[in-house]
């Protein structure tokens, strides 16, 4: 994790948790009061196991015998019941607070400001708002429950045992320390295995992602076994820890349980003398038996789970790192509205550097006014910053020195979704969901009706190609829209933004990826668009933006020359390097603006 962005990690209690079991009391009440019945009842079953000796296979009355088993019937029925309602509820309570975690993480990280996912990895978020949740599911859900049905049920068969023999409940009670000791000491070591072993799943996620996403250039390159090596290292690397975590585990359990059954033997030996002496009944052992057996019972869940409760911590942190972690992008509940600043945008003196490369700055002190319903071109090599300015003037980072203005009004004064909503942006990479192509075009405008969303599609050259494909426009695009080509992808971007009808526009090199035609039928509809409109233009061939009102020449995070095509071919010595390359073999550049 960044450490701009995050707080170390602290240690994790059942509080941590609190806040999401909160709203759920009744239900955790129900569950309570039906451990704590099935408790009361099992703790009765001990004297009833008494009354079936004494009363029964001792004095050899069947009647007697015949009642003390109804009695235990009753018990096992109403156990059974218990069980039943605890089970449920508490099975419940985990699958709901694990939703609830899982929304409240994602609806944090959706809001975050984008150098938080430079410094850490998306793999890595979705491992904690899946993996993470689903196991404190299962802790809350089982765990938890089988522990705390333990603690109770071994605490109150301690009470039962010491109202039965004081004598023998000694021996117990001498043992309790020292099965208490393995769990304290190889708990602390299964705790940070388990957080290392969540981190280790991680990577492996992380590394799967990232060769899956990329899978044609593995197999371009022939990379496949490497990539299998590589894996196969992750995998061994995660599989090592949970090995070690797992011995931890083993030892853990292995110690209680010998410290348990010696304990027992010691007692069992104990009580048989006093039965053979007549100082307690074999009704009275057999109770004292069952009683022991439940403490060992408990004991050795203790041990079991606390394995997976010291998980579930160590799950907790690791989720409570995401939602400790602050936006640096913040909104302002007294922010001025947006829509109601006129649509001049202007870079004052700006100077930025990138989270994750405060070194190299990505604008140096850089002046630049673009005027409502003009349209201003960024053109330059690459790495000059064009792309930088789009992310500021959207707000998804600040400026280090210097403002940014939306009307002579400072953006950070605004809110960041409001501000957002008067541009639509058109990437030159554009991101296409895996839903259908209703949605991915809705998404400009969610409200939209099936009409306005084909005439945008119409208008952006678009609707043709879909209506080719399988299911029209309910067809299903695939991974970052796999099944279609990367000119579909723009076109479909390009509609997008003609649906959401924004004050500014963003264009970078909207175009790029279309055939002569298609870009001449989209190049007249993004002139319809930005009629009246602010637009900027992320310009990689010249050719599209020679009649822009501004080309802003930039180089290195600077301004180095600003004016129309024709000016900047007499005055920008860059501008007129860059206008003769792409612009070889052709008219000269200034013949281009004739």
């Amino acid at each position: 994790m960044s450490k701009s962005d995050d707080i170390p990690p602290v240690p994790v209690s059942i509080r941590a948790v609190a806040a999401f079991l909160k709203p759920y009391k009744l239900q955790g009440i129900g569950a309570i009061t039906a451990l704590l019945v099935t408790t009361a009842v099992t703790l009765a079953i001990g004297q009833g196991v008494r009354l079936v000796i004494d009363k029964g296979f001792v004095t050899g009355s069947l009647s007697q015998l015949n009642q003390t088993l109804l009695l235990l019937l009753a018990f096992a029925l109403i156990l059974a019941a218990g069980s039943y309602v605890r089970f449920y509820l508490m099975s419940w309570i985990g699958e709901r607070v694990s939703a609830d975690i899982r929304r409240r993480v994602f609806d944090h990280m959706i809001a975050m400001h984008p150098g938080f996912f430079e410094t850490n990895r998306s793999g890595e978020i979705i491992s904690r708002l899946t993996t993470d949740t689903t196991l404190l599911q299962s802790i809350i859900g089982s765990a938890f429950s089988m522990a705390l049905r333990g603690t109770l049920s071994g605490v109150g068969a301690l009470a039962m045992m010491l109202f039965t023999n004081l004598r023998l409940s000694i021996i117990i009670l001498l043992a309790v320390p020292l099965i208490l000791l393995p769990i304290r000491v190889f708990g602390r070591r299964v705790r940070r295995l388990s957080r290392h072993s969540q981190d280790s799943v991680a990577e492996i996620g992380n590394y799967a992602g990232e060769a899956f996403q990329n899978i044609k250039t593995v197999q371009s390159y022939t990379r496949e076994d490497w990539e299998r090596q590589s894996f196969a290292r992750e995998v061994e690397t995660a599989f090592n820890v949970a090995t070690r975590r797992i011995r931890q585990r083993a030892l853990l359990m292995a110690a209680v349980i010998l410290l348990v059954f010696v304990a027992l033997i010691t007692m069992l030996w104990v009580g048989g003398r006093d039965v053979m002496t007549g100082a307690m009944t074999p009704g009275e052992l057999g109770a004292f038996v069952f009683y022991a057996l439940l403490v060992a019972l408990g004991a050795a869940t203790l041990s079991e789970v606390y394995g997976e409760l010291q998980r579930a911590v160590g799950a907790t942190e690791r989720l409570m790192d995401l939602l400790r972690a602050r936006p640096l992008i913040a909104g302002n509940e007294t922010a001025t509205e947006a829509s109601t600043l006129p649509a001049d945008l202007a870079l004052e003196n700006v100077t930025f550097s990138y989270p994750s490369r405060p070194e190299h700055p990505a604008l140096e002190n850089l002046s630049l006014a673009m005027p409502r319903g003009q349209i201003t071109a960024l053109v330059g090599p690459s790495g000059a910053g064009k792309s930088t300015i789009f992310e500021l003037l959207q707000r998804f980072y600040d400026p280090d020195e210097g403002r940014i203005t939306l009307g002579d009004t400072d953006i950070r004064g605004l809110d960041p979704q409001d501000l957002r909503q008067q541009f639509a942006l058109v990437p030159q990479q554009p991101a296409i969901f895996s839903a259908d192509v209703l949605y991915n075009i809705r998404y400009g405008r969610p409200d939209a009706s099936d009409e306005e969303v084909a005439a945008a599609a119409r208008a952006a050259n678009a609707h043709d190609f879909i209506v080719r494909l399988p299911q029209g426009y309910r067809s299903h695009l695939g991974e970052r829209g796999v099944r279609l080509s990367g000119g579909q992808k723009q076109r479909l971007a390009i509609a997008r933004a003609i649906l959401r009808n924004p004050r500014i526009l963003l264009l970078d090199e909207a175009t790029s990826a279309l055939d002569s035609e298609s870009e001449q039928q989209v190049q007249a509809a993004l002139h319809t668009l930005m009629s009246n409109r602010t637009t900027l233009i992320i310009a990689h061939r010249l050719a599209t933006v020679l009649h822009a009102d501004r080309i802003a020449v930039l180089d290195e995070g600077r301004l180095i020359a600003l004016g129309s095509h024709t000016e900047l071919l007499d005055t920008c010595p860059l501008y007129f390097r860059l206008a003769e390359l792409q612009f070889q073999d052709k008219k000269s550049p200034k013949q281009q603006d004739s």
